[in-house]
C-alpha cells in the first residue's frame, strides 16, 4: 500500500541533520507496516498528478495556520475534499487535523487559552491506552466540528484532539511523530519567541515519563489499510 506524505512544513533547518523531514518522520513511525511512500512538498505549490497517486494520504504539520491566506491552502482543501469523497483514506496530524476539520466544514482559530506544548495525556477513545501520552505543539485548534466528525480523543484544552470520519478520515492535534530529542530542540529553539513560562512548563512536563507513539502507529497504519481500497494504485 502507497501512502502519500502531504508536507505542509519542515522542520528548523537546525533540527533537520538528525531528524530529517516531516515526510522522513512518519517513514520512521509507520515502518515495519508494510507500506511505500511517497511525497510533496504542497507549501512549496508540489502537488501529486490526481488523488489516485497514492492509497492513502497523510497531512503534516505545519507552522502556517489552516486560515490564513497562502496559495497553496486552497488547492490543497480541494484536493482533501476531492479524495475524501473518492473515499481515499486521508490521515491528518496537527496542521493536517486543522486543514481537514476546515476543508470539511469545521472552524480553527488561535485558541483563546493559548498554546500546548511538550508531554500531554489524551483521552482516545479508539486506542487501548488510558490515558494516551503523546507530545503537543500547537497554539491553533478545531473549534467547531464538521458534519461528520466524531470526536474520539480530547483533553480539558484540547477538546477535539482526535476526530474520527468512519473509515474516510482521521485526525490527531498531537504529534507522534515527534521523537524526545525533536521536541526538546524545538523547546530550546524557540524558548524565546514563546510566553512567558511555557518553554518552561512544557519542558518540565517531558520529565514526566514516555509517550505512546507506537500506540498512535498502530492505529493509524491499521487504519489505512482497513479502509483502503480494493485495488492498489500500484496495481494498474
Amino acid at each position: 500500500m502507497k501512502i502519500g506524505i502531504l508536507q505542509t512544513g519542515y522542520p528548523p533547518e537546525s533540527a533537520q541533520p538528525f531528524y530529517g523531514t516531516y515526510a522522513d518522520a512518519f517513514a520512521r513511525l509507520l515502518d515495519g507496516h508494510g507500506f511505500e511512500f511517497a511525497s510533496w512538498a504542497c507549501l512549496d505549490g508540489e502537488f501529486p498528478p490526481d488523488i489516485y497517486s497514492a492509497d492513502g494520504w497523510l497531512v503534516t504539520g505545519s507552522k502556517f495556520g489552516a486560515y490564513e491566506d497562502l496559495p497553496w491552502i486552497a488547492p490543497l482543501e480541494q484536493f482533501l475534499r476531492d479524495s475524501y469523497a473518492a473515499e481515499i483514506p486521508i490521515v491528518g496530524i496537527c496542521f493536517g487535523h486543522q486543514i481537514l476539520a476546515q476543508t470539511l466544514g469545521g472552524k480553527v482559530e488561535k485558541y483563546a487559552d493559548g498554546w500546548s506544548i511538550g508531554r500531554v495525556s489524551y483521552d482516545v477513545d479508539i486506542i487501548d491506552a488510558d490515558p494516551l501520552p503523546l507530545y503537543a505543539w500547537h497554539q491553533d485548534q478545531v473549534t467547531d466540528l464538521p458534519p461528520e466528525a466524531e470526536v474520539v480523543g480530547s483533553t480539558p484544552f484540547c477538546q477535539y484532539a482526535a476526530l474520527s470520519y468512519g473509515k474516510k478520515a482521521f485526525s490527531v492535534q498531537p504529534h507522534p511523530e515527534f521523537t524526545h530529542e525533536y521536541i526538546s530542540h524545538l523547546i530550546s529553539e524557540r524558548w524565546h519567541d514563546l510566553p512567558d513560562g511555557v518553554a518552561a512548563n512544557a519542558e518540565r512536563s517531558l520529565t514526566d515519563g514516555d509517550i505512546c507513539s507506537n500506540a498512535m502507529a498502530e492505529y493509524i497504519a491499521r487504519f489505512f489499510k482497513q479502509s483502503g481500497r480494493a485495488v492498489s494504485t500500484s496495481d494498474k
